[in-house]
């Protein structure tokens, strides 16, 4: 019961994902981060099986900073994509696969432009305009494709969120306790007050 979702506009990305770290129809924390901040333009959302999430998610992070100390600059979206999806890769043709599904986030420094990869556990990379993983995917594409243009204000992405997130309150039956929100400009990542409280009407 975990929820992934991204959209990309015109000078930036949002990422959310659902705050439960659930087993089963047991909710074991109703406050997890599921992101990871892997330089001062990129962020990581991933979601999947319970110990393998955390391990891949500090491994990438801990790597992806490593190159940045070892090199004084800071890889760009698609290099970051390109490693994550080899390192998966790798990862998949082992005896012990990881079952991670990922959406990364990012701006480009220098052209500021943004960027949003779709990666699943097979390592297939795509990059996208609008994302989702886990049950998002079933009800939340369609309106991402109704409503998303490449040229969202920040604003209208954060309604385009909301309006997925009610959908979702709507068709679960079991409360995945909300999202955390952070978006990626060029000025960095940042979380963002988002009202998971708010009432929606049933279908």
């Amino acid at each position: 019961m975990e929820v992934l979702l991204g959209i990309t506009g015109k000078d930036f990305v949002i990422l959310a994902a659902s705050k439960a770290a659930m087993r089963g129809p047991t909710i074991l924390k109703a406050e997890d981060d599921k992101t990871k901040q892997l330089n001062e333009h990129n962020l990581m959302a991933f979601s999947g099986e319970a110990g393998d999430t955390v391990q891949f998610a500090e491994y990438i992070q801990a790597n992806i900073q490593l190159y940045t100390m070892r090199n004084d600059t800071e890889l760009g979206p698609s290099a970051v994509a390109s490693f994550v999806r080899g390192e998966m890769a790798r990862s998949l043709r082992s005896r012990n696969p990881y079952t991670v599904n990922l959406l990364l986030g990012g701006v480009d420094p220098i052209t500021q432009k943004p960027h949003l990869y779709w990666i699943d556990y097979l390592a297939s990379l795509a990059p996208v305009p609008y994302a989702a993983h886990g049950y998002a995917q079933y009800y939340c594409l369609s309106t991402l494709d109704k409503h998303h243009h490449p040229d969202i204000s920040l604003e209208e992405g954060m309604k385009l969120l909301e309006m997925c997130t009610d959908e979702l309150k709507r068709r679960l039956p079991i409360d995945y306790k909300g999202v955390l929100v952070k978006i990626v400009t060029k000025d960095g990542v940042q979380e963002v007050p988002f009202d998971n409280d708010r009432i929606v009407k049933s279908a």
